[in-house]
């Protein structure tokens, strides 16, 4: 029996359902054949391609080109999993030249869902897009491409002015028609709270163990990346016989609750 496509009205429901979505990054089709045919719900072609693939200390340098490339590899493999996909280090810049290279991702590519960095700036931006009908997944919180900005990869939202921004920035977000939210590096206690007031999922990245789902780096979650990884990781491959038990040990441990544990989450 074939098992139906999952879209952004399925990671909706099943946010209604209490039942949390497993993600992973993905940047090649072998890749996303094994993540896909063992469960994992939401495949995130991330920029993080250019440090974990193209060895560049961040992930400004990434261009569309990479971006379309590495989509399009994931996409043709996809059987069930939401293929999501980044947009690049001022890629949208302007809401034009987000719809032009929103449009790219999804012609060119195949991605089913871009993704964006950053709060209130953004909001025409995720409007302009979502009146065009590209989902949208927003992205709170630590913000990788602002980090020469930022000065590093540090946790946001630690103290009041800072949480009070992203609890804003998410529910204007929302209401700009984002379909999802992920929150990376942000306090468990203003990540829990940001997923009980939204109505559309919200995936967490090193923000504690009550969102409505969890995403990593799958050079991470496989221990590729020793004495790099970050703090709320874990190496799955380490305690398995092989990459696909460890993708599945991977998904049952946040389907279960068990992924992110207390030691995965600093703040």
């Amino acid at each position: 029996m074939s098992v139906a496509p999952i879209s952004v009205a399925t990671l909706a429901a099943m946010k209604g359902r209490g039942e949390p979505i497993a993600s992973l990054t993905c940047y090649d089709a072998s890749f996303a054949r094994l993540l896909d045919g063992v469960g994992v719900d939401m495949m995130l072609v991330g920029d993080s391609l250019g440090m974990v693939l193209q060895g560049h200390g961040t992930t400004v340098p990434v261009t569309m080109d990479d971006m379309v490339y590495h989509t399009a590899a994931v996409a043709r493999a996809r059987g069930r999993a939401l293929v999501v996909a980044d947009l690049p280090f001022l890629a949208y810049a302007t809401p034009e030249r987000a719809l032009n290279n929103a449009a790219r991702l999804m012609q060119e590519g195949g991605a089913q869902v871009v993704k964006l960095e950053g709060g209130a700036p953004m909001l025409e931006t995720v409007r302009r897009l979502t009146e065009q009908g590209i989902p949208v997944c927003a992205h709170l919180g630590l913000l990788p491409q602002s980090v020469n900005r930022i000065g590093g990869y540090r946790f946001q939202g630690r103290d009041h002015a800072s949480a009070e921004a992203i609890r804003h920035d998410a529910l204007a977000m929302q209401d700009a028609g984002a379909s999802l939210m992920v929150l990376e590096c942000v306090p468990a206690a203003l990540a829990a709270e940001i997923s009980r007031t939204l109505s559309i999922p919200v995936i967490g990245i090193g923000a504690g163990p009550d969102c409505d789902g969890q995403v990593l780096v799958v050079y991470d979650m496989l221990g590729l990346n020793a004495g790099r990884a970050p703090s709320f990781s874990r190496d799955f491959l380490g305690s398995c016989g092989s990459i696909e038990s460890a993708v599945r040990g991977y998904v049952e441990a946040v389907r279960s609750g068990a992924f992110p544990a207390e030691a995965e989450t600093p703040y």
